[in-house]
């Protein structure tokens, strides 16, 4: 992919730049595209440009081709003169009312033509966004037609405008893996993960992870990934973690209009609310009480502007995690903000494995937060890599405390990791802050590495003087293993 480079990696979370020639600008990824609606425009594109920071935004170009207001001067003067912006444009196709309102009157090749006279940056073909749950029969029929409509794209006159290329296969793992092996394929530019938004709206984001997961096996590295409707703050980080790029967001403007207000945790209405927790200017310069006392436009603005404080702040969180190397205790702590958000944290790390692969060998400090840190990618290296150290002694000691000198050799124990080489206490990951109550699933994970250290060495007699585990993770220790509690009298 000659148009994205990667500059790092956090799980499978990435710091990227996304080069687009039309415009002439590199866009930093993770980052949002503010839908805009070319009819209504809560907040003007020059003042997303001017005030947030705006690199990249989106807008509907089957609005457009069927307007008779707006078709003729998006024609005459390019979009980037119509909306007033000068950043990068990508344009949807009208696959979003093909899902609302099950027909559209234009074809691939006419709306790429469209958008490309327009002076769209990314441009869009028209695919068939399959809803969740369908039946297989449907899902498979709708996906050849989506993959047919992407060659044809290959073979359209496109000039410097990108071409994305959208996944689809319902929420069938297997189709969706398949169907970004094809989009890879056709060597289009950008990758949006389609019709996902119904398992946003429904809270169902371990589905989400799920969907997400099995593109990213189908697409590997090969380019941006762009998650289409994500636009909720909340779900930024774990989408980020599993390798999504690019999210769009109606949610700053359509959620104002509501008198919903965004936060990382959730959502609030301003009704309920007596005070706003954020700094961004509208909420220190106004209370609650005053913002709903205003006229229902003013009011829906100043919404939309904290909105995308918010969204704009979120992003920039994010991107620093993976730079410093804690995307995933971000993850954690924001899992914790609704109970399906944990559900979603917990099916990423399903795919631990998955994630590990393109996860940093060497970061800052492991911060063992809760339970589901025993599941993270770097646990699940240490056990991989326990292959790598041979052991030349008939009796070795597997300890959480000190060394003894009856042993032939003293490993150190520290949950969840395991046991390794006393010697690489003080390299990462086992450097790690852990508290000192370890949970049970710090100390399972902690045995299935003594497990597999004593599997490697079937001829070592073995020694585990533990801290009090679990029964639990006693359990998973292999029962030639002499089990010894470190602060029971010998």
């Amino acid at each position: 992919m000659t148009n994205f480079e990667v500059r790092a990696y956090d799980a499978a979370g990435r710091l990227g730049e996304l080069t687009v020639p039309r415009a002439g600008v590199t866009v930093e990824t993770p980052t949002i595209l503010p839908v805009v609606n070319p009819h209504v425009q809560t907040i003007e594109p020059s003042t997303l440009e001017a005030e947030f920071g705006a690199e990249i935004l989106i807008t509907n170009s089957y609005i457009l081709h069927g307007s008779d207001d707006l078709r003729d001067p998006a024609l005459d003067r390019g979009l980037h003169d119509l909306l007033d912006f000068s950043g990068a444009i990508m344009t949807d196709s009208g696959s979003f009312q093909l899902s609302e309102y099950g027909e559209i009157d234009v074809t691939t090749e006419e709306i790429l033509r469209f958008q490309r006279d327009i002076g769209s940056d990314i441009g869009t073909p028209v695919d068939i966004p399959t809803p969740p749950d369908v039946e297989r029969e449907q899902a498979e029929a709708e996906l050849a037609t989506t993959q047919e409509r992407l060659e044809r794209a290959v073979d359209a006159d496109t000039g410097e405008m990108l071409v994305t290329a959208p996944v689809q296969g319902s929420t069938y793992p297997d189709l969706r893996e398949r169907a970004a092996r094809d989009a890879k394929s056709t060597g289009l530019d950008v990758f949006p993960l389609g019709a996902v938004v119904p398992l946003m709206n429904e809270y169902r984001y371990a589905d989400l992870a799920d969907v997400v997961a099995a593109c990213k096996r189908g697409l590997g590295e090969s380019g941006p990934v762009h998650l289409f409707g994500a636009g909720h703050p909340m779900m930024f980080a774990m989408a980020a973690a599993l390798g999504c790029d690019l999210f769009d967001s109606a949610a700053y403007a359509l959620y104002a209009r509501d008198d919903r207000y965004l936060t990382v945790r959730g959502t609030e209405h301003l009704d309920d609310m007596e005070y706003f927790p954020c700094h961004c200017p509208v909420c220190t310069d106004h209370t609650p009480a005053e913002l709903a006392g205003m006229a229902e436009k003013v009011r829906g603005e100043l919404l939309a502007r904290h909105n995308l404080h918010v969204t704009y702040g979120e992003i920039r969180t994010v991107r620093q995690a993976i730079r410093s190397g804690t995307l995933l205790e971000l993850v954690d702590a924001r899992a914790r903000g609704h109970p399906t958000m944990l559900d979603g944290y917990r099916a990423l790390l399903d795919h631990a494995e998955q994630l590990e692969r393109t996860d940093r060998v060497s970061k800052g400090t492991f911060f063992h937060t809760s339970a589901e840190s025993a599941r993270r990618p770097e646990v699940l290296r240490h056990h991989e890599r326990l292959d790598r150290f041979d052991i030349d002694a008939d009796e070795v000691l597997l300890t959480e405390g000190g060394s003894n000198d009856r042993y032939d050799e003293t490993w150190g124990v520290r949950p969840p990791f395991g046991p390794y080489p006393r010697e690489l206490g003080d390299t990462y990951p086992l450097t790690a802050e852990v508290p000192d109550r370890t949970d049970r699933a710090a100390q399972e994970a902690a045995a299935d590495g003594v497990a597999r250290l004593v599997e490697l060495h079937p001829d070592v007699s073995f020694t585990l003087v533990h801290d009090d585990w679990a029964a639990t993770a006693l359990e998973r220790v292999p029962q030639r293993v002499r089990l010894r509690d470190l602060h029971a009298r010998e």
